[in-house]
């Protein structure tokens, strides 16, 4: 006898996680871990991101021309990351 009320495991999990309230920062982890990732080994290697704090992702830049490059395609960058993602994570990014 088959059951119609069946969920997925993975419906199960993400329920758990948001009922736990780690579904915020499992998704922070994911998208400061996917940082290299999305931006390429070049970026990568003269940035880096600290922390995000009130949806706010901080970068540490090492380079000033690739910060003001950076900070001119910001709101495009925050889209790639959330998208990367599959979630709503950040709303901005501060360049240091």
């Amino acid at each position: 006898m088959r059951r119609n009320d069946a969920e997925s495991v993975g419906m199960l999990i993400r329920k758990f996680l948001r009922q736990e309230g780690l579904e915020t920062p499992l998704n922070e982890k994911r998208l400061m871990d996917a940082w290299g990732e999305v931006m390429g080994p070049t970026i990568a290697a003269l940035s880096k991101p600290q922390f995000i704090k009130n949806q706010t992702l901080y970068v540490e830049v090492t380079s000033p021309p690739l910060r003001q490059q950076l900070m001119m395609g910001r709101q495009q960058l925050v889209t790639k990351m959330n998208q990367h993602v599959g979630a709503q994570v950040i709303t901005n990014i501060v360049f240091r």
